[in-house]
């Protein structure tokens, strides 16, 4: 059978079957990238024919450590905290020793003003006769109530009031704060009967060793839950001019003190851990101490006593631990269990007692399971 083959009108052959060109086809040739699993990508996907890009600007950026290179991450250099301001007290109001007398020369004055005062009357005549006689004092006329025994009569009073009324008695462990027309005179520490200016005011100030236990405070844990601490204070008093002219008053200033360092440190329940217990407690101490010294006020110890949580999330934790001790007590029975299955199987098998496959050991685990569990329970009730 014969075949007839057709010419175009040039006379030449037709070109072989196939794709056309891509300059006769007027678009581009569809060029495919194939992989093992014969997915089909074109080409022209995986390039753009976009004009020059834009240049982006770009901000620095941090570069992080790579694992296992021991480069460090470059950062900027964190600034420096800023210093906390510290209280200042006036320079000048130092505690310094007071001038005072010994008891002996205030009772000597007040002795010599009252016979001041029994001879002016005797010299004015206005001692009685029967007193004049139980007295020994000579007869004497007198020369009556003139200017020179009001003037004797003022002398002899004024010795005798100052005499007498400067008298003090010191105590050990207490101190006087002396000052005059509001200026700082100096301190008194001395013990004993002692004569001190009776026109300056006096202010007592005890310097033993003293503690305080403070009423509930508000403060939080680390997680931020809200709490209620009981804190005691040891403390006394080193500076009587600054704790006492310094502020207003200072057992006040120390309890502020107390309750700003618990806003700042985060205390945990006493019975959780020991050892945030002390640290909260060290860190407490020193907060205190530092803001009560410039006041003449030495901290010795601040330690939490009773912390318990707020009543708004007091029962809300109460659950919370009850459900977190319910828990390990789960994980520790079911742990026993679990020992005690695989201890009691592995006994079994290797001694040659029974020969298991895996079905028959399955089964036998979970008969084992329930039967731990179920006596666990019973004992436990």
């Amino acid at each position: 059978m014969s075949t007839t083959s057709s010419t175009n009108p040039q006379g030449t052959a037709p070109a072989a079957a196939g794709p056309p060109p891509a300059a006769e086809t007027g678009h581009r040739a569809a060029r495919l990238i194939r992989n093992e699993a014969t997915t089909e990508i074109p080409v022209h996907l995986l390039f753009r024919d976009d004009p020059d890009p834009a240049p982006v600007p770009l901000r620095p950026a941090v570069v992080g450590r790579r694992q296992g290179t021991g480069e460090q991450p470059r950062t900027r250099r964190p600034e420096s905290a800023r210093p906390r301001p510290v209280p200042q007290v006036d320079p000048e109001l130092t505690e310094r020793p007071a001038r005072v007398l010994p008891g002996a020369a205030g009772v000597a004055a007040g002795f010599c003003g009252a016979a001041g005062c029994a001879v002016t009357s005797w010299w004015a005549g206005v001692v009685p006769p029967l007193a004049a006689q139980a007295l020994g004092l000579p007869a004497y006329a007198g020369a009556g109530l003139g200017p020179a025994q009001w003037a004797a009569y003022a002398a002899a009073g004024a010795l005798g009031m100052f005499g007498f009324g400067g008298l003090a008695r010191g105590r050990t462990g207490r101190a006087w704060v002396l000052g005059l027309f509001g200026r700082y005179r100096g301190t008194v520490r001395r013990t004993g009967l002692m004569w001190v200016n009776p026109l300056l005011l006096r202010r007592r100030v005890d310097v033993r060793l003293r503690h305080w236990r403070s009423e509930p405070m508000p403060a939080a844990d680390g997680n931020g839950v809200a709490l209620r601490a009981v804190t005691l204070v040891v403390w006394r008093v080193r500076d009587t001019a600054k704790a006492t002219l310094g502020v207003e008053d200072h057992e006040t200033y120390l309890r502020e003190c107390v309750e700003a360092a618990l806003a700042r440190v985060p205390v945990e329940p006493l019975g959780t851990v020991r050892s945030s217990a002390d640290v909260a407690g060290d860190t407490l101490t020193r907060l205190v101490a530092a803001d009560a010294a410039p006041i003449g006020l030495e901290v010795f110890s601040v330690r939490p006593v009773r912390v318990e949580y707020a009543p708004e999330v007091a029962a809300a934790m109460h659950r919370r631990r009850i459900a977190a001790l319910d828990a390990a007590q789960r994980a520790s029975v079911l742990t026993s269990v679990v020992d005690s299955v695989e201890d009691t199987v592995t006994r079994l098998t290797v001694r040659g007692l029974v020969e298991l496959d895996d079905y028959e050991r399955k089964m036998l685990v979970k008969d084992l399971t329930v039967a731990f569990c179920a006596g666990r329970g019973d004992a436990g009730h």
